[in-house]
């Protein structure tokens, strides 16, 4: 029964893992320089202007740090490889939670550890440790 359990995982996993590249797929534009995403409090509202910084809320910053420390364990079991996977869906999820900021995340896949070198040093350190990287943005794919 645990397998079972844990294929459903598998097969949530990957599938959102399309659609998270899906809709990547479709926020991005021809323009050529990125546009500003200035988000701010807890819910998230955003505005375009000039290219610079994007701006994470600390309710954002703590949000993505939720989202990583319980699957510290699971990347640790699964691996450097399937941990990545997962990471990377964690990443577009909350991305998305964020307004829909997974085009500026894959500009500047920085943002991540920035976020979380802010809000959570130890569970960024952990996720970087079980994952096997230099830092969270060498793990994002897409």
């Amino acid at each position: 029964m645990a397998q079972r359990r844990w294929g459903s995982r598998s097969i949530t996993a990957v599938a959102g893992l399309c659609v998270a590249a899906a809709l990547a797929a479709c926020t991005t534009s021809g323009d050529p320089s990125p546009a500003e995403t200035t988000t701010s409090s807890a819910r998230g509202s955003t505005s375009a202007a000039a290219p610079t910084k994007l701006e994470i809320s600390d309710a954002g910053a703590k949000q993505l740090c939720d989202l990583i420390q319980p699957e510290l364990s699971n990347w640790r079991v699964q691996g450097p490889t399937l941990g990545k996977i997962g990471l990377n869906a964690l990443v577009h999820q909350w991305g998305l939670q964020q307004g829909g900021i997974n085009g500026h995340i894959l500009q500047d896949k920085s943002i991540v550890d920035t976020v979380t070198t802010k809000a959570c040093p130890d569970v960024r350190q952990q996720a970087v440790d079980a994952l096997e990287l230099p830092n969270l943005a060498a793990g994002i794919a897409f």
